[in-house]
């Protein structure tokens, strides 16, 4: 068997059975913790036939679980013939090979489990090569097992000498796999920096959902977009990063990007392969964390979720903070306000949309510093202008003067307003600035705001 079949041979598959293996242990979560494992293990199809559970205040340096528990999961191995055991733990490969010896059966840990979750759940080529990179970096440390009992390669005619041993051998092929992948994913991530460069040039706003996995975001980027993104009450449903322009009320024209969930000790070599698509997160203008209401354990989640934001650079990115699924946490739509008035906290169930009007609000107000929002009065020859307003931003109201002049409520980034004047040779000191008109007043808008610059 070659390496790469062994790569495959990694994997849990579909149908297989599993001992799980849960210590609870003094920095753990407990039940929340135990709860998620079976959540991550039913997630890849297998199906667990027995749970082996215990208490350490310390993990053991060769088996992690220590003597006594490592019998009791064998014992648990041959009685159900499971060919898996899957802990809720990350081992070392040390303790991985102990393990594998001791129980006769083969040993996945926590990052090798959610590993194999993402190579299921990737859909897209860049998700697929995300996912090869980090499975083959994670396998690059483990390569001794399945090897330790095998001496050089013998010698036949033309390769008589001291050889190559089979682990020097995988070695070999599993850098220059690893190679090609991270070439492969430099080309993605230089076309997603030429789309990152248009949209920065066009000024049009950036916001991305983060959250815990399973906390709702893409039925949220479906309400928000009127998309289809594959929806699933499971983890990690979503891998591949999904970007939508959209037309907020109250906000206008913006892009939207649905990002794969978060999860406590996310393993390091996903949040290294996928640099590329987490890219959106940090670029972005604000970011949409949602967490599920009704989860128990939802402040948890939130300092997971603020952990990774961290570690990939995007902590210092503006965030509104919503709580989602009130419709099962018996929760009212609201908007929670900060020290400053400003939004800070949405209650809102995007499966049946309520408190959808409530976000729209609070996105229009955390972004309304970046945006224009007034009356300008444009002269008759800036016709190919207003049409460009149109098309990049919201036009709320209009009027006509008899000189043809036009006047225009706007509601328009401010960058890109600003980029449409210079593109039309035009400054703001030279658009007639014109007062809201008066409830009451007959006098044609362009007149009154023509007469108030006379006086």
């Amino acid at each position: 068997m070659d390496f790469f079949d062994r790569l495959e041979s990694t994997r849990t598959g579909s149908a297989e059975q599993a001992v799980l293996v849960h210590i609870d242990l003094p920095d753990g979560a407990g039940e929340d913790e135990r709860e998620e494992f079976h959540h991550l293990v039913t997630s890849t199809g297998v199906t667990p036939v027995a749970e082996i559970t215990g208490q350490r205040k310390r993990p053991d340096p060769a088996l992690f679980i220590g003597r006594g528990k490592a019998d009791e999961v064998a014992e648990a191995v041959r009685d159900t013939g499971a060919p898996v055991v899957l802990f809720n733990h990350e081992l070392s490969p040390a303790q991985e090979r102990s393990l594998e010896q001791v129980l006769r059966s083969r040993v996945l840990d926590r990052t090798g489990l959610i590993l194999d979750i993402f190579a299921q759940r990737a859909r897209t080529r860049e998700g697929r090569l995300q996912v090869e990179l980090a499975q083959l970096q994670h396998l690059a440390t483990r390569l001794v097992r399945g090897w330790t009992h095998l001496e050089r390669q013998r010698g036949g005619i033309g390769l008589r000498g001291p050889g190559e041993t089979q682990l020097e051998t995988d070695r070999r092929l599993i850098k220059g796999r690893i190679d090609k992948v991270q070439g492969r994913l430099n080309k993605v991530k230089k076309q997603r920096a030429q789309g990152r460069r248009a949209r920065q040039r066009s000024e049009t706003p950036l916001i991305s959902l983060v959250g815990y996995t399973n906390a709702g975001k893409s039925t949220l980027f479906n309400r928000l977009t009127k998309a289809e993104v594959h929806v699933a009450d499971q983890l990690f449903a979503t891998l591949d990063p999904t970007l939508r322009r959209v037309r907020v009320p109250g906000l206008g024209p913006a892009i939207l990007a649905d990002t794969v969930g978060f999860i406590r000790q996310l393993p390091h070599q996903l949040v290294d392969a996928f640099s590329a698509t987490l890219e959106e997160t940090r670029d972005a203008n604000l970011l949409v964390h949602i967490t599920d209401a009704s989860s128990p354990e939802r402040a948890d989640n939130i300092a997971a979720v603020e952990a990774v934001l961290e570690e990939i650079g995007a902590n210092e990115v503006p965030v509104l903070h919503v709580f989602n699924k009130t419709d099962r946490a018996g929760r009212e739509p609201r908007i929670d306000r900060d020290d400053q008035g400003l939004p800070a906290c949405v209650w809102i169930s995007a499966l049946d949309g309520g408190g959808m009007d409530l976000l729209h609000q609070a996105l229009a107000e955390r972004m309304a510093h970046s945006w224009v929002n007034r009356w300008i009065q444009l002269p008759p020859e800036a016709g190919r202008l207003r049409s460009r307003l149109h098309d990049a931003g919201e036009v709320l109201d209009e009027d006509y003067g008899a000189d043809g002049s036009m006047l225009l409520r706007v509601r328009i980034n401010a960058a890109h307003f600003y980029n449409l004047l210079r593109g039309e040779g035009l400054s703001e000191d030279e658009i007639t600035l014109a007062s809201a008109p008066v409830a009451g007043d007959t006098t044609p808008s362009y007149n009154r705001n023509r007469s108030h610059n006379a006086g």
